[in-house]
């Protein structure tokens, strides 16, 4: 099966897809699968935007809002995970996961799907130490704090993930796992990033809730985003069992959706023939949905997942066969993922902007039928409720009093690594001293912005530049030199094949830019206008 795997998104589905048309004529065939790791940005109005943690200048519409609205339908299934700049509002309507448009499928806050019997797994979100511990306690419409945590990963995602034990094909994330670096060509990646290097040397960049689910999930493909730059390693697990061989992770990390830059990639990978050509629930996944469903918290307070330490009468929520049996007669056998789109807010019209469009929280169909046939709770539903009747549920608080800082209470993780402590001049950062310079009312006006739209000379100059995109290479390689002066050095010798965990040889070829040595006098133009309009935004706290 040829499935494609795509960086960043920034809302540009229609140079994805026309990408992925002008890869299927180059190549030896169709695509069949498009992964995004994050950063989809799911716009479907002038309210979403306002969602979106970036700069008002950086709000732009693109594309999307025409899938949604089904003048124009995805070419390929298309499955994505959320990042740090997303409509939040909009996912957060499906915490479970759920159509966004026609054949457009989110994972939800985490999830576990198959396509083709190709198990999918994901976690959107990147990883903020101070919110790791906290419930799900924001709704729109958000403040200056809780436009931001809402995008940050929680415990209790990381904890339902940790309790699968069959076997992942494919996980994404969209920030890296921690230490990921140290199994690559370290060398190039430093070279071409070069603010990263206190923190590879430090070994802390990247996410170590991610870091433990690569332990734990060792999946055969891991894919991520967010750092804006194309990275390939190859982790070799260690063996839990001797009778088993060791499995092994193929990671590729992509860039962000920009002319000449590597933000796609089409590998081959083997799926089963047999199995249904839709999108199904994953059994497993479901039933411990189902048997979490109870440590579902919507305050902003700190807590534990259940452990084995004494203290909790139960800490493995793993799901056992006659608990997936049981979630399977209640689906009636039936696995597929129900066709249930649904248009849920008002779509964008260019002839007619409300730039007053009011942001409201609501309930999706889709997860009130998911949750009514699982028998769960929705999540929004929780808060709802918790907003409307708080001296009965007990649990609820403002958001307006949570604030995203640090709370003095030791984190499971003794570092923070959301974000580079140095500054990556690609990215989109929220300004915090351009913040402090305005007052409350300045930043909550930034909140209500309206949509800027590129002028036409950008969009045409941004569509033209397009057409000189490369294709990458058709399967996922860690080329010779991404073996040298790192650990997979001592699985192969430079200018060998690497062998994946099914035995099978990669082809020898880089993963690298299919381009001249020397870059195109164009490239570097387009190269410094974006560089100069992603620098000096944002706050440490986010990279883009």
């Amino acid at each position: 099966m040829r499935v494609a795997v795509a960086g960043c998104c920034h809302g540009e589905l229609d140079k994805i897809y026309e990408t992925l048309v002008l890869a299927e004529q180059r190549g030896p065939g169709p695509v069949d699968l498009l992964l995004c790791c994050g950063d989809f940005q799911a716009v479907r109005n002038e309210a979403d935007l306002r969602c979106m943690a970036v700069p008002p200048k950086y709000r732009h519409m693109q594309t999307f809002y025409r899938y949604y609205s089904g003048e124009k339908k995805a070419p390929v299934l298309t499955i994505f995970i959320g990042g740090n700049h997303e409509a939040s509002n909009h996912l957060q309507e499906l915490p479970y996961g759920g159509w966004v448009a026609p054949n457009i499928y989110y994972l939800g806050l985490a999830g576990v799907v198959k396509y083709r019997g190709l198990r999918i797994g994901g976690i959107s979100g990147i990883f903020k130490s101070h919110d790791y511990r906290k419930g799900h306690f924001e709704y729109p419409p958000y403040n200056s704090s809780t436009i931001r945590s809402i995008y940050h990963v929680r415990n209790i995602e990381v904890y339902k993930l940790k309790q699968l034990k069959q076997p992942m094909d494919v996980f994404l994330s969209h920030d890296w796992p921690r230490s990921i670096y140290h199994y690559g060509n370290k060398k190039q990646l430093l070279k071409t990033k070069s603010f990263f290097r206190q923190e590879v040397e430090n070994n802390t960049l990247g996410s170590p809730a991610a870091s433990e689910l690569l332990d734990h999930l060792k999946p055969t493909y891991w894919f991520s985003a967010h750092l804006h730059v194309k990275f390939a390693a190859f982790m070799q697990h260690q063996a839990n069992d001797k009778d088993q061989p060791a499995k092994a992770t193929r990671f590729l990390a992509l860039d962000k959706c920009l002319p000449h830059r590597d933000f796609l990639q089409i590998i081959e990978i083997e799926h089963d023939p047999s199995a249904p050509d839709c999108l199904e629930y994953d059994i497993e996944w479901l039933t411990i949905l189902k048997a979490t469903d109870d440590l579902i918290n919507v305050t902003g307070r700190l807590w534990n997942m259940p452990e084995n330490n004494g203290l909790h009468t139960r800490w493995d929520y793993s799901a056992t066969e006659e608990a997936m049996k049981e979630v399977l007669e209640k689906l009636n056998h039936d696995l597929k993922v129900p066709y249930n789109f649904s248009v849920t807010a008002a779509c964008y019209d260019p002839s007619k902007p409300q730039n007053q469009m009011q942001l409201i929280h609501r309930i999706s169909p889709q997860t009130t039928e998911f949750c009514a046939q699982l028998g769960i709770t929705d999540i929004n539903v929780r808060l709802q409720k918790a907003k409307e009747e708080p001296h009965l549920c007990g649990e609820y608080e403002e958001q307006d009093d949570v604030e995203s800082n640090d709370s003095g209470e030791p984190s499971e993780y003794n570092t923070d690594t959301s974000a580079l402590s140095s500054i990556n001049p690609d990215e989109i950062l929220l300004d915090e001293e351009e913040e402090e310079e305005h007052s409350s009312a300045s930043v909550q006006s930034d909140m209500n912005t309206p949509s800027i739209e590129p002028s036409s000379d950008q969009a045409s100059d941004f569509s033209a530049s397009f057409s000189d995109v490369r294709i990458l290479p058709g399967s996922m390689i860690i080329s010779s030199d991404d073996t040298l002066g790192s650990p997979i050095a001592r699985e192969g010798k430079p200018g060998e094949a690497l062998e994946s965990g099914n035995g099978k040889d990669f082809i020898e070829v880089p993963l690298k830019r299919l381009s001249d040595e020397h870059e195109p006098e164009q490239r570097k133009k387009i190269k410094r206008r974006n560089q100069a309009i992603y620098t000096a935004v944002d706050d440490d706290d986010d990279a883009a």
